[in-house]
């Protein structure tokens, strides 16, 4: 992506902040802005813009198992992300979303997308989207309840692809299923990679909460990449982003195709919620005899503090609004949060190494669009590929993170 794509996306912003002036002096189409975070201009003939962006400061630490001697431990820190886009709708039933990444080390595209409404129930997107794996994955990164999203997510490669994709939902049952080809990073002339992805879920109300139960499943051919000299690693760093270091990272691996299966579920009343996924995932490759079967899985509670309720729709967790805000003279949402997350890379003759973690949080949201989180935790590693003091590679280190971000 060339440095003229975000000149051009500020202007397109631009021009629509300044579009209630001119809608006023229109009298053909009828216009109108809400506020929803940022301005929303619309018009009754379907016609709406809305910018949309986030930004995310963090600090993280990673302890030093003594004798390890990788750089990138200790304390650092790092814009997360740093995001700006558009959003709306157009006659007809369809809808679009577009998004950059804006930050100096990660310049690309997060969204492109068209989505039809068919029907009530039926609805068709064409783009980069997301495909249909984890509770976790498929929830923004403004909501989910830890800085980082659990383990499995990063080390199976979970990413935005570009892809059709079809969403159908009749009372408590969505049914998701989408063909894709790769991230538009990742697409080249050569690039015959597909996968195909589905989730089921079944989110019923029930005893005076929420309940929601799915499922996912997801095959991939990565094409003629192992013909290419193209390799697969599956690692993930220790719950915190500042670190580059991975204490669990599989050789690369001579991939021709994958195929994972996923379980999901999630309980919500009042103030309290709990949620668990376990994942299995399977790499099939070139290599005679060696075909892993690598394993996630977390478990998770929460409860806020100041009596709100953890937001949820159309099976992914939603913005929980604040009751009261500190602009009305409020303290703002508080939540706890404790998470024991698990990651075993580890299958017959390959060696990634086994996680085991036990994180907390502490989540104070202000205002609807603003968020400071705090985590603390410690990560226990088996078979690490990094050596510590004599050769040890059954240790653990401590991990602690504040993020401070705000979207609209």
């Amino acid at each position: 992506m060339t440095r003229t794509a975000p000149a051009v996306l500020l202007a397109i912003i631009m021009i629509a902040s300044t579009a209630p002036a001119y809608a006023e002096q229109s009298t053909d189409s009828p216009r109108n802005v809400r506020f929803e975070g940022a301005p929303r201009i619309g018009s009754t003939d379907g016609w709406s813009l809305k910018p949309r962006g986030r930004l995310q400061y963090d600090v993280g630490h990673v302890s030093r198992p003594e004798g390890v001697t990788v750089a990138g431990l200790g304390t650092a820190d790092e814009i997360r992300r740093a995001q700006l886009g558009v959003e709306g709708t157009m006659p007809g039933g369809f809808s679009y979303q577009f998004e950059l990444e804006l930050s100096e080390a990660v310049n690309e595209i997060t969204e492109a997308m068209i989505s039809y409404k068919a029907s009530d129930a039926l609805t068709l997107t064409v783009g980069q989207h997301k495909n249909f794996r984890s509770l976790d994955e498929m929830t923004s990164d403004r909501l989910t309840s830890f800085m980082e999203r659990a383990a499995f997510t990063d080390a199976f490669n979970f990413e935005r692809q570009v892809g059709l994709s079809a969403t159908w939902k009749h009372g408590p049952v969505t049914v998701q299923l989408g063909i894709f080809t790769d991230n538009l990073l990742e697409i080249d002339e050569a690039d015959d990679a597909v996968s195909v992805d589905g989730r089921v879920i079944y989110a019923p109300q029930l005893g005076g909460g929420q309940l929601h139960l799915g499922g996912s499943i997801h095959w991939r051919d990565t094409g003629d990449r192992v013909a290419r000299g193209i390799t697969t690693r599956y690692r993930q760093r220790p719950q915190i982003h500042t670190t580059d270091v991975r204490f669990l990272a599989t050789p690369a691996l001579p991939v021709g195709t994958e195929t994972s299966f996923g379980l999901e579920a999630a309980w919500i009343r009042g103030p309290f919620h709990a949620t668990g996924e376990a994942h299995w995932f399977n790499a099939d490759t070139a290599t005679p005899g060696v075909g892993p079967t690598f394993f996630g899985a977390y478990a998770e509670v929460g409860w806020f503090l100041t009596g709100e309720t953890r937001a949820y729709r159309s099976g992914r967790w939603d913005a929980t609004r604040v009751r009261r805000a500190v602009e009305e003279g409020g303290s703002g949402a508080f939540q706890v949060v404790l998470r024991y997350d698990h990651l075993d890379l580890n299958s017959g003759t390959v060696r990634g190494g086994r996680q085991h973690a036990v994180l907390a949080g502490l989540n104070w949201t202000p205002t609807d669009y603003v968020r400071f989180m705090v985590n603390v935790g410690r990560v226990f590693f088996d078979d690490s590929p990094i050596p510590a003091a004599g050769g040890d590679r059954n240790y653990a280190v401590t991990v602690a993170g504040f993020r401070a971000g705000l979207d609209f």
